[in-house]
């Protein structure tokens, strides 16, 4: 059923937040974006792009936590393989993050400095 696929996916999510303090962080950071983005009465282009941006972020991390759960599942040994998957996923999640941050600036500092330097 459809349903259960739903059921499924918000488990993950919910799991995924009891176990991984990075998705915690990541979900304030986008509530706090979410905030300032209300604050400073952003275009709706703006908010499309940021809004897809917080839920790239936020998938990545979610990937990044299923990556980590099945290579740990396979096995508890320091092995080579392992420890690249894992780094490779954890690194995805951060190129994803410094570019969204990137993204972010360019578009709230013209708003601040709007707000300084009328």
């Amino acid at each position: 059923m459809r349903i259960l696929s739903f059921k499924y996916a918000f488990e993950g999510i919910k799991e995924s937040l009891k176990e991984e303090p990075n998705l915690k962080i990541h979900l304030l950071a986008g509530f706090l974006v979410i905030t300032l983005g209300f604050l400073l009465q952003i275009s709706r282009l703006e908010w499309a792009i940021i809004l897809i941006l917080i839920g790239l972020v936020i998938s990545v991390e979610l990937t990044n936590t299923a990556v980590e759960a099945a290579v740990d599942s396979f096995t508890k040994e320091d092995h080579p393989a392992a420890k690249l998957a894992k780094d490779i996923s954890a690194g995805a999640v951060l190129v994803v993050a410094i570019t969204s941050t990137a993204v972010g600036l360019v578009i709230f500092i013209p708003h601040i400095w709007a707000l300084f330097f009328p």
